[in-house]
């Protein structure tokens, strides 16, 4: 086990929806908050060698959360950007990290790194089994490539570099800009827009019928830092709550918490996306004792109540 608050810590994506909260678990086990250090988005440019090169100089351990993300939509208008941004960011990360004389290096990967037509729940090792669902997939292989890095880097070097398979999350704190936000804050805003405006239905993608797992942020921060602290292995690790859901399900949920009571229209000309979505998440409760604690309801009602408190200050 790794004693972090011992170690020079960089942690990009401090500064957004996952690292802040990362930032606050690792505060909360004792670092001193001036041995993390937060890349700017503004200064620091990930995709630029140099800037890799400079700030991993120093740090015992790189966590790497900083990612270009969204929903479907977004994925679908900014696939270059999605496929070119991440791959670049990491594999600039890991070099410069292996080659500073890192202790270690955290790669957060995705679940749209897996194949579409994957057997539930998904197991590690089913991961090169076919090829991502195809409105993630520039976003997943760009993913599912970092994998690759941390693997090579490991078999070459002898590199302390992991791999997570998150499911998406959600949260207070959340993204709720309909351009780029995933489907629980979308359809938080959309609710609460159509109550404001008195609207008697709200529209959604597709049929209902997918099913996904949703990890609330503050569970996943716990399994960054568990991870970093206590895995040290090639193999990929899934992370999520081991709770599925049907997109249906999920509507109506939100509905009920936010006492929306207008009609559901499901808009089936717009994509579902992967059919199901489900983890096995076994291997990380072996290896590094996590096991998220945050049910769906009140992961839920603590992001409705977020967004509540602070809709009049978002985009």
């Amino acid at each position: 086990m790794i004693d972090l608050t011992k170690k020079k810590i960089l942690l990009t994506g401090g500064g957004g929806f996952l690292g802040g909260f990362a930032l606050a678990k690792l505060l909360e086990r004792g670092v001193p908050k001036e041995n993390i250090i937060i890349p700017s988005s503004a200064t620091d440019d990930l995709r630029k060698c140099e800037v890799c090169n400079r700030i991993v100089a120093g740090q015992n351990i790189i966590i790497h959360l900083a990612a270009n993300t969204g929903g479907i939509q977004y994925n679908q208008e900014h696939p270059a950007e999605l496929f070119f941004d991440n791959a670049v960011m990491g594999a600039n990360l890991i070099d410069a990290a292996y080659r500073a004389g890192a202790e270690k290096f955290v790669m957060w990967g995705s679940v749209c790194a897996y194949p579409k037509n994957t057997p539930v729940p998904f197991m590690e090792s089913e991961i090169w089994n076919g090829y991502p669902e195809d409105t993630n997939a520039p976003y997943g292989l760009a993913k599912r490539m970092m994998l690759v890095a941390c693997q090579a880097y490991r078999k070459q070097y002898g590199f302390n570099a992991i791999y997570l398979l998150p499911l998406n999350m959600y949260g207070p704190g959340n993204t709720f800009n309909p351009k780029k936000s995933h489907v629980i804050p979308a359809l938080i805003r959309r609710i609460d827009e159509a109550k404001q405006s008195g609207a008697g239905f709200i529209e959604v993608w597709g049929t209902g019928k997918a099913t996904r797992e949703f990890f609330y942020v503050e569970d996943a921060a716990e399994s960054v830092v568990l991870a970093t602290e206590k895995y040290d292995n090639q193999e990929p690790v899934n992370l999520g709550p081991g709770q599925e859901v049907s997109i249906k399900e999920l509507v109506e949920t939100i509905c009920r918490i936010m006492d929306f009571k207008g009609e559901i229209r499901w808009d089936s000309s717009k994509p579902d996306g992967q059919p199901r979505r489900s983890l096995d998440v076994s291997l990380a409760k072996k290896e590094f004792g996590f096991q998220a604690k945050t049910s769906l309801e009140d992961g839920l009602r603590r992001t409705i109540a977020w967004y509540e408190q602070n809709k009049a200050s978002l985009v």
